[in-house]
């Protein structure tokens, strides 16, 4: 580079930084003393040995300016890391509309909308579902079922099964846990078969009524029904059945056998709403709770300990609380994407 070069102040992105090349220096030292690169020092170099000073400013970069600021950026992380029960609010956690409200509330922003927000991106419905009127109906029936006062007479229980449980004995010895370390499992293991769990749940009092099988059919599923038949005393003259669109729950041996027990009513969940299901609840505190690490010798061990986590929960059973706001949110969502189901 020709001639010495004095100290310059260097504008770079809203960012001051000093650029010291003092005569007889090289580019490596000066590289590390600086905080930049070999390269990214050489190239301001050459802009400044063509163009002057007026090469050391930073060119236009494309691309859509930022609507806010970072700091705003900065202070939704902030805010979403905090309880909101600290802020007069009575929410578990922050979701993107009351992020939106609270910025605004605060005067941090003029306005701003939860799309903006996309802290936690939390989609309550999947995109597949057509959110129409027959879509409405369902979600307002089923949310009636979970939410209104039964009668002595009314059931409503939750049925689905939880498929392919697989015991999956070690070839080494499980070690005990250590604190602070997740359990040193053995991570080979011989195959023991598969095994399926039929699991009804109760609504209004949480109790579970399951049986294990080691197939997967209509004929299980009414094994499972004629249980409740026989466990739910006479007095009980109407049942509904939370049910998804599996092809077991509407084949032909089952529509035969719920023809026979007038009593059972099937309610179907929307396709893609498995979620709505409060057994999946369930069967995802199964999951933590006894099978995070699958270490059982046979599938009669693994059935045993099955039987013995439903018998513990059913000794101190609860029902999953379905509040109308949450249905309200759901609905909500579903009147706003209506009219992009009906454009796409």
């Amino acid at each position: 580079m020709p001639g010495p070069l004095s100290t310059i102040q260097i504008t770079m992105s809203e960012q001051t930084r000093a650029l010291l090349l003092e005569q007889g220096e090289r580019y490596a030292s000066t590289a590390r003393q600086v905080g930049l690169s070999e390269y990214h020092l050489r190239k301001w170099a050459r802009r400044f040995c063509v163009q002057g000073v007026a090469g050391l400013r930073e060119r236009p970069r494309s691309g859509r300016p930022p609507v806010f600021a970072p700091q705003v950026a900065l202070y939704v992380v902030k805010l979403a890391c905090e309880r909101p029960d600290q802020f007069g609010r009575s929410l578990s956690q922050w979701d993107c509309s009351d992020l939106a409200r609270q910025l605004t509330s605060e005067g941090i922003v003029p306005t701003m909308s939860f799309e903006t927000v996309r802290w936690r991106s939390h989609m309550w419905l999947s995109p597949k579902v057509p959110r129409d009127q027959h879509f409405a109906r369902q979600v307002k029936l089923l949310v009636d079922l979970y939410t209104r006062p039964l009668a002595a007479w009314e059931r409503v229980l939750c049925l689905d099964e939880k498929t392919n449980l697989q015991p999956r004995p070690r070839l080494a010895p499980t070690l005990p846990a250590r604190p602070g370390l997740p359990t040193r499992l053995e991570h080979e293991y011989k195959r023991a078969g598969a095994l399926h769990l039929f699991a009804a749940f109760d609504t209004r009092t949480g109790k579970v009524t399951a049986q294990t099988s080691v197939r997967k059919g209509q004929k299980e599923f009414i094994a499972l029904l004629t249980r409740l038949d026989k466990e739910l005393p006479a007095s009980v003259r109407r049942v509904f059945l939370v049910l998804d669109n599996s092809s077991i729950h509407k084949g032909k041996q089952v529509q035969a056998w719920l023809a026979a027990h007038p009593r059972f009513v099937c309610q179907f969940l929307p396709t893609h709403c498995s979620w709505m299901n409060q057994v999946e609840q369930w069967f995802s505190i199964l999951q933590r709770k006894r099978l995070q690490i699958s270490d059982f010798s046979t599938l009669d061990h693994l059935t045993d300990r099955l039987m013995a986590f439903i018998s513990e929960w059913n000794a101190h059973a609860h029902p999953f609380n379905w509040s109308t706001k949450s249905a309200t949110r759901v609905m909500a969502q579903c009147e706003d994407r209506a009219p992009q189901a009906v454009a796409a």
